[in-house]
């Protein structure tokens, strides 16, 4: 019965990694990725963003997974908060956005590129 286990807790890894990725993007995917429409130079530095994602997961060799995104975004939240750094209250200002927010939304949209879960 060992393959039943291993497959309960990779079901369950990935609806977590869902749910995370669900709450960044209600966080900061939904402004970020509305205000990259009416900003192309916002959407060009996400988009330098999203290919450093990809590198630091060396998605040229491997599937981006929602595991993979979700693990990358508590990392790099844990790391911001370990220097300092404060999520903002309220309504994000994106013209006035940092390196910890951009990078996150790159995972938002990333993670848009995924099949969504069953």
């Amino acid at each position: 019965m060992p393959g039943l286990f291993s497959n309960a807790a990779a079901r369950a890894a990935l609806r977590s990694a869902h749910a995370s990725l669900a709450d960044l993007t209600a966080a900061v995917g939904v402004s970020g990725l509305a205000a990259t429409l009416s900003s192309p130079g916002l959407m060009s530095v996400i988009d330098q963003h999203a290919a450093g994602v990809r590198d630091s997961l060396n998605a040229d060799t491997r599937p981006l997974t929602p595991i993979l995104l979700a693990a990358y975004a508590e990392g790099v939240r844990d790391a911001a908060f370990q220097h300092g750094w404060v999520s903002p209250e309220g309504d994000i200002d994106w013209t006035e956005s940092d390196w910890v927010l951009r990078r996150l939304l790159a995972v938002c949209m990333l993670a848009r590129t995924l099949p969504a879960p069953n």
